[in-house]
Order: C-alpha cells, then sequence, then structure tokens
C-alpha cells in the first residue's frame, strides 16, 4: 500500500481508532446528507400536558369477582388512574382522602361492597368536594359480553350526555363530576393523540345507564364494547366523602326494603292460598239445604216379613272329606290336553 501523503498547508485529519467511533462518525455523515434533502415532521403532540386529572380507582374488602373486573375495565378505558390496594371496612370514608392525596390524585372513583351483594360507588372531588354515591345495578363488563367491537388501549374517548342532564341542577353537577373523572386529558403521557369510541351517559327510569361505544372507520358506525352499567343515584354531598346533602334521591329504595318488599309479596300469596283453601273447606262442612219429605213416596212400599233370628251356640260339624279315585295327575291332565 501506498503511504498516506497530506496535501501541503492543511490541517492533519483526527485519526479513528476505535469501531465505535467510526460508526458514529459515518451516521453523523448520513443525517446531514438527509437534512439536506428532507425534513422530519414535528410529533403528533406539541403540546403541553396541562389538565392533569388524576383518577384514584380502587375498592373495599369483600367485593365479587364481578366488581373486580369492572375495576379493572376502568382502568383499560381510562389511561389517567390510577390503582391502590383494597381499604379494610373498618376505616372511615374520610381516609380516602388521605389516600388521594398519597397518590396525586384529585379525583377518585370508590367501590363498597355491603353484604356481598350490595355495591355503591363514590364519585369524589378530592379533596375540596363534591361527592356523589351511587347504587351500581346490571354489572356486565368486558369479559362476559363478548362484543364484536374493540378500540385501542388508551385513546381519548368523547363524552355523550343525555339532554335531560342541562335541565335539572343535580344533573348539572353529576355531568362536570363526571366529565372531570372519565374525560382523558388532552396530552396526556400515557394516552392516545386520537379518538375512537364513546361514552354515553343517558338517563331512565331516574338512573344514569353507562355504555361504550366504538366508532367504526367505514361508515361511523357505533358497535357497543362494553363495559356497560347502571347507577342508581343515592345522595350528592357538598364535601369529599361526607358534608352537607346537597341532593337526596325521593326515588331512591334501598335494596334491604327491595328484598323486604318482594319476601312480604310472596308471604301475601302463600296466605292468600291458605285463605282460600279454608273457605272452600268451610263451604263443604256446612249442611246443605233440607228438601221437604214426599208424601208419595212410600205409597208402594211394602215391608218385607222379618225371619226368625237363630243364634248357634255350637260350631257346625265338618263335612267328610271324599277322596276321588278318578282324579287324574297333572302329567296326564296335560297329555290330555296336547292330544
Amino acid at each position: 500500500m501506498a503511504a498516506y501523503k497530506r496535501k501541503r498547508g492543511s490541517l492533519p485529519e483526527p485519526a479513528i481508532s476505535t469501531k465505535k467511533a467510526k460508526k458514529q462518525a459515518a451516521g453523523s455523515e448520513q443525517e446531514a446528507a438527509a437534512g439536506e434533502e428532507f425534513i422530519v415532521p414535528p410529533p403528533v403532540s406539541e403540546g403541553k400536558w396541562k389538565n392533569k386529572e388524576r383518577v384514584l380507582v380502587f375498592s373495599s374488602r369483600g367485593i365479587n369477582f364481578r366488581t373486580r373486573h369492572l375495576m379493572q375495565d376502568l382502568k383499560t378505558l381510562m389511561p389517567h388512574s390510577k390503582a391502590e390496594t383494597k381499604m379494610d371496612r373498618k376505616d372511615k370514608l374520610f381516609v380516602v382522602n388521605e389516600v388521594c392525596e398519597m397518590k396525586n390524585c384529585n379525583k377518585c372513583i370508590y367501590f363498597e361492597a355491603k353484604k356481598k351483594q350490595d355495591l355503591y360507588m363514590w364519585l369524589s372531588n378530592s379533596p375540596e368536594g363534591p361527592s356523589a354515591k351511587f347504587l351500581v345495578q346490571n354489572i356486565h363488563t368486558l369479559a362476559e359480553l363478548k362484543m364484536s367491537g374493540n378500540c385501542l388501549k388508551g385513546s381519548r374517548p368523547i363524552l355523550s350526555f343525555d339532554p335531560a342532564f342541562d335541565r335539572d341542577p343535580q344533573y348539572a353537577v353529576l355531568k362536570e363530576l363526571l366529565t372531570q373523572i372519565f374525560g382523558t386529558p388532552r396530552y396526556h403521557p400515557r394516552s392516545q393523540p386520537f379518538v375512537d369510541h364513546i361514552f354515553t351517559f343517558s338517563i331512565a327510569d331516574n338512573r344514569i345507564w353507562f355504555r361504550n361505544y366504538q366508532i367504526m372507520e367505514e361508515d361511523a358506525a357505533l358497535v357497543e364494547i362494553g363495559p356497560r352499567f347502571v347507577l342508581n343515584l343515592i345522595k350528592i354531598f357538598k364535601g369529599s366523602f361526607g358534608g352537607p346533602t346537597l341532593y337526596e334521591n325521593p326515588h331512591y329504595q334501598s335494596p334491604n326494603m327491595h328484598r323486604r318488599m318482594i319476601r312480604l309479596a310472596t308471604a301475601a300469596k302463600v296466605k292468600e292460598k291458605q285463605q282460600v283453601k279454608e273457605v272452600q273447606k268451610m263451604k263443604k262442612e256446612e249442611d246443605r239445604p233440607v228438601i221437604p219429605v214426599d208424601p208419595t213416596e212410600a205409597v208402594f212400599y211394602t215391608p218385607a216379613e222379618e225371619k226368625p233370628q237363630l243364634i248357634e251356640t255350637e260350631p257346625p260339624a265338618p263335612k267328610p272329606k271324599a277322596k276321588r279315585k278318578d282324579k287324574q295327575f297333572k302329567r296326564q291332565r296335560m297329555a290330555k290336553k296336547r292330544m
């Protein structure tokens, strides 16, 4: 090989000894060449994460499997949510505010289980308030529904509210609370920068019905993907998990009262059947109407002569048994029948 000669008047080039340095130098040259040809587009999300809403989703001890799956579905649909271990049932609800403060959350969804069959949901703005307590009914999870629709994890939803939310003041408060809790903040680090599903909140039978629909790309049709549940409003409080009562639902009936009414209705049916049986029995025991005697009925009646009654004091004598000599055996009788 010929020796490398440096031109006269030029500075010596830096020696590149390692392979890593050579690769970095080659990469920088390629980037410089690529910058002359085209411009790299900026990232999709250029804004800043200003609406820093964080929702704490957890429950008390004693929940069943359906509630646990519902909590997991809500955490999947809400990328701005945080999880926490189950809270002891002996603790008071004001402890939840301290848990939210430790987790740096300003909103909370707390599931409270009672009697291993009744489920209550608390929606709270911690720590100032307001807060609302609901009875959760008709729960159907994502795995249970097995819908054909699907949406990307972490995408931002569109919140659709019934027009009845703007008529009454209690529903207006709930609309603002639901918007702040279920609405994914813009430019959230764990969210996707597009919208592909809708959360709908409808009011029917004095209850709030929650549904989740996917937006189809072809014709913008809606396909339900779940989960689904019904919220029966109990009370709205001024503070977080307590305080003065702002609104109390007059149409609310507790689960204990509902079960008691069912038991009373069943007992009333059984009692009514017993009363009907007793009335029928009394009717049968009552004397029937007496038919008057017909004087011509015994005109042709002729009494029979009475026979003398003989009383035997001794048993009758036994009859003599005469053995028949002409009686054939069974085999002889059978042979005679065959002939």
